[in-house]
């Protein structure tokens, strides 16, 4: 049987980790590349704002080319659509015919994802869609994966930089999903069993950042329809590589 050609959507973080660990799992599919939205005004993987050289580490240690797709800070989601389309287009003009993604429950985000594939051609594959959450992150530690928390929404900057451990999870809040799937937090993983080696690293400066809430409802990246524009803070941790 022919393997499926894919391309990863690789964050850096714990989700995309243990997505990839059970790709490479199946023996199915072949992953081409690692495709990482890169912040191109700080040169950080975007959302994260991760460094650029510890995601070149990363997939160093993995093993598979990385695909950089750069964007602005703060695009508009017609220059998104447009910039993804094209890389997009490109891809399957290399025979690629399949996108992964480490989502696991929201309903929007993977019709958004199906559909822009949908319309170059491509297909999605979710290896941990509906998942328990609280499954997900103890099978993580359990396979021995380490992961550090990189950016937080502003009522958890007191997690920022801490390691994702069982403690940890002991005292997030209720409200709040132990794998961040509402964009509550977002790691930098650096061990586990897609690496090679662990990535090292040390933690820098800490950043808060305020993101004004978009004029546009064209450009909602961030807020679901039926929810008052407001504005958004984030805690950044710099994670220096060594």
């Amino acid at each position: 049987m022919n393997k499926l050609p894919c391309i990863f959507n690789w964050s850096g973080g714990k989700d995309s980790s243990l997505a990839l660990y059970h790709c490479l799992q199946n023996p199915d599919l072949d992953i081409k590349y690692l495709v990482t939205i890169i912040n191109d005004s700080v040169n950080r993987i975007s959302m994260h704002g991760v460094r650029y050289a510890l995601l070149v580490e990363q997939a160093k240690q993995i093993g598979i080319s990385l695909y950089e797709v750069r964007l602005p800070e703060m695009p508009t989601m017609s220059a998104y659509d447009s910039t993804m389309s094209f890389h997009l287009e490109k891809l399957k003009a290399e025979g690629i015919t399949h996108s992964i993604f480490g989502d696991i429950f929201l309903e929007d985000l993977k019709k958004y994802r199906e559909d822009r594939l949908a319309d170059v051609g491509l297909k999605a594959i979710f290896p941990l869609w509906k998942r328990d959450t609280k499954e997900l992150i103890n099978e993580f530690l359990d396979l021995g994966f380490k992961t550090v928390i990189a950016c937080t929404q502003e009522k958890l900057g007191d997690f920022l930089g801490e390691v994702i451990d069982e403690e940890l999870i002991s005292k997030l809040p209720a409200d709040v999903d132990v794998c961040g799937e509402n964009g509550e937090f977002h790691t930098f993983a650096f061990a586990g069993p897609v690496f090679k080696n662990p990535i090292k690293y040390s933690l820098g400066e800490k950043l808060f950042k305020s993101y004004q809430a978009p004029k546009n409802a064209d450009d909602n990246c961030f807020q679901k329809e039926d929810e008052q524009p407001k504005n958004l803070g984030f805690w950044y941790i710099d994670l220096v590589e060594e």
